[in-house]
């Protein structure tokens, strides 16, 4: 099954355009990991710097070096942009997509300060980069992981979606039952208050705004903390059980990876490496 890059924007039939095609939007070669590589520290540098540039005694003495990083990263992900616009047959669609709209926001704001100084605020929007972050999952390390995930979280949504009305079940009707106990007079002014409260004492989180001042309610509210300590390893062991079922069945035919140049995406019987044509290892029967 081809990416989603490649059945949306086009993958060039052959050329330059199809060599950088494979470098900015695939991971299964040596120069398209360094290449993702290199935009995930780009983006963490970026938004260190939106972070560090808005802390107000650390902006006057560094505010010469940060403007010349915020015009350094946004060159980079300007080329970026453009490589990722010139590499695909259809641009247009990569620039109105989801990735390519924050692809340019990215970039917007910084040349948009210059063209107007009343939006400078807009600068702040740089750190919709952390989102670009999630596009690096295709790394050949990460990908699996994140499918099974994703898969695991599908296959138990039901479940979890039954457990989760039961705790708010529970949560209203002790929620309540703290409204007609304690009252107006301890804080627990309505239900949907009383509720809040609740939500923050099953959950085990107890902000401590609002607490019982009755010895019924103290014990309805320890009742509460021992259903919340109880109740907390259920959707973790749903989904555990589901991702346990979904290695084992990843274990039984795992895709032979090349040694060469570390390409994935093989068809189990592959004997070849189908980029460098480099011989494929056997099947160990261990999950990668």
């Amino acid at each position: 099954m081809p990416p989603e890059s490649e059945s949306r924007y086009g993958k060039p039939a052959a050329g330059w355009r199809r060599r950088l095609y494979e470098i900015v939007f695939e991971s299964e070669t040596a120069a398209g990991r360094a290449f993702d590589k290199v935009v995930v520290v780009t983006i963490v540098l970026s938004v260190t710097a939106v972070i560090v540039d808005s802390v107000p005694g650390w902006q006057p003495r560094l505010g010469s070096a940060l403007d010349v990083a915020e015009w350094l990263f946004t060159l980079l992900f300007t080329l970026e942009y453009v490589l990722r616009l010139a590499s695909v047959e259809r641009p247009l669609r990569y620039a109105r997509s989801f990735v390519g709209i924050v692809d340019l926001l990215a970039i917007l704001p910084t040349y948009l300060a210059i063209l107007v100084p009343e939006m400078h605020a807009l600068i702040d929007v740089r750190v919709l980069r952390l989102l670009r972050i999630f596009r690096i999952f295709k790394l050949t390390g990460y990908i699996l992981e994140y499918q099974l995930l994703a898969e695991a979280l599908a296959a138990s949504r039901r479940k979890i979606l039954v457990f989760l009305s039961a705790v708010l079940m529970v949560v209203l009707i002790l929620g309540t039952l703290l409204y007609v106990v304690e009252g107006p007079e301890h804080g627990f002014k309505d239900i949907p208050t009383s509720v809040y409260w609740a939500i923050t004492t099953i959950t085990t989180v107890g902000f401590g705004d609002i607490t019982p001042k009755t010895d019924l309610g103290r014990f309805i509210a320890s009742v509460m903390m021992l259903i919340g300590w109880g109740t907390l390893a259920v959707p973790t062991g749903i989904v555990s059980s589901e991702i346990t079922a979904r290695r084992l069945q990843q274990a039984a035919a795992p895709p032979p990876g090349c040694p060469a140049c570390g390409a994935g995406g093989h068809a189990p019987d592959a004997r070849f490496c189908r980029l460098c044509g480099a011989a494929l290892l056997p099947k160990t029967g261990g999950v990668s």
